[in-house]
């Protein structure tokens, strides 16, 4: 089984996060948590922390990166230690500004330095989720052509939509797994694509990694 690391991001689907933290160790992975601050405004970090009749998960948030009055040298650097850490990386919820911050490079929080500092020889799975005109936006398909390009093998097609990206990620970018939203009655009400894939979904598709990690070794 592998080494997970999940990211959360400020989207209302992060109420799924300790289902999904459970559902990944109840897998056999081994699970820490890197949690941007506007995704805690969904969820108990008790849950995760202090599980009932389970081992606690690591959960980090901005604070914890230099948690010292001043550095010094030598003092960790949390995100390296994450990146070293972990076999794979799990973000889900993914919102618009975090794939922005991945598309553009931007490091101003934890997870966005990971991110600029992830290792993509290690699987990284993407699953947004967003309002349905968020996701539909020209500058959603803008950022996900920015990604592609920047680790794909073959070039972007000009007539690929948002529908044909996780079989274009899937065929091309051999580290990266874009987990497509689903429609559904949205938390605001509307109706439309933009839901975070369910929790069993995520977490089938990080146990096939791990089983074939496991089996074919590092590429």
């Amino acid at each position: 089984m592998a080494r997970v690391l999940v990211g959360v991001t400020g989207s209302v689907a992060a109420i799924r996060t300790p289902a999904l933290v459970e559902t990944l160790r109840g897998n056999g992975h081994e699970v820490r948590v890197v949690a941007t601050e506007p995704s805690l405004y969904f969820f108990d970090l008790d849950e995760i922390r202090n599980p009932a009749g389970a081992a606690a998960v690591p959960v980090y948030r901005d604070a914890d990166e230099w948690a010292g009055s001043r550095y010094s040298r030598g003092d960790r650097v949390l995100h390296i230690e994450l990146r070293d850490w972990a076999e794979m990386l799990v973000i889900a919820p993914l919102d618009a500004h975090t794939l922005a911050r991945l598309a553009v490079g931007l490091s101003d929080n934890l997870l966005a330095c990971l991110l600029r500092a992830w290792d993509f020889d290690k699987p990284i799975m993407l699953a947004p989720a967003m309002n349905t005109r968020m996701w539909e936006s020209p500058v959603t398909l803008r950022h996900l052509r920015q990604i592609y390009e920047d680790h794909a093998i073959r070039p972007w097609d000009p007539k690929w939509t948002l529908k044909e990206l996780p079989e274009a990620f899937a065929e091309n970018c051999a580290r990266i797994v874009l987990i497509p939203p689903q429609a559904k009655r949205l938390a605001c009400g509307d109706f439309g694509m933009g839901a975070m894939a369910e929790v069993p979904r995520i977490a089938a598709l990080v146990q096939a990694w791990s089983v074939a990690e496991d089996t074919l070794g590092p590429s």
